[in-house]
């Protein structure tokens, strides 16, 4: 009845980059890091993403890869390679990375990096699949499960599936919204 979900494995990230690089695709954040190159640019950060990610058993997806969660899980140090990124886009996700951990509750915590499906796919309850590991993995470990996000419509529809807004802040023409889910520990 459900929808199959599988740990990703390194045969999957060409299909895996072209799913959130479309999934992301006019959103204000991607938009704001990578301007004009943003095929190229999207590309190389969500493969950096996954390479550091793959390995630490947080990213899932659906068999045909049009759905993703990658997710920071806690005792994991996942360090992420942007050093192909020109110097003003590393610039840009330096200073959006200390805005979001400077929002971010303390301590460890299931942290949802990306979530995408493909936009043929939306609508389908995918993404809210994929996700679903994790927030069952916090809920079990007794952690937080936090995101974040910079578009408006992305902030109401987490809440609509349970997310609270933490925090927000500006930065620049953003506006970064940190989010829980109070299914996971520290949320009351």
């Amino acid at each position: 009845m459900g929808t199959e979900i599988r740990l990703a494995t390194p045969a999957d990230r060409e299909l895996l980059v072209a799913t959130v690089v479309e999934a992301f695709r006019g959103d204000p954040a991607f938009t704001w890091f990578f301007g004009e190159e943003y095929d190229r640019d999207g590309a190389i950060f969500a493969g950096a993403l996954f390479d550091s990610r793959v390995g630490e058993g947080g990213v899932w997806t659906t068999p045909e890869i049009d759905a993703v969660a990658l997710w920071d899980v806690p005792g994991t140090h996942a360090v992420s390679d942007f050093s192909a990124l020109p110097a003003d886009t590393r610039e840009r996700l330096d200073r959006y990375h200390d805005a979001t951990e400077a929002m971010l509750p303390e301590g460890d915590v299931w942290y949802l990096g990306i979530l995408a499906s493909h936009p043929d796919r939306r609508g389908s309850g995918l993404a809210s699949a994929v996700a679903g590991i994790g927030l069952r993995a916090a809920g079990t470990d007794g952690l937080p499960a936090v995101l974040e996000t910079t578009n408006p419509g992305n902030v109401a529809m987490y809440e609509r599936r349970g997310w609270l807004v933490l925090n927000s802040t500006p930065l620049d023409e953003l506006t970064i919204w940190v989010m829980t889910h109070p299914g996971t520990s520290g949320t009351d």
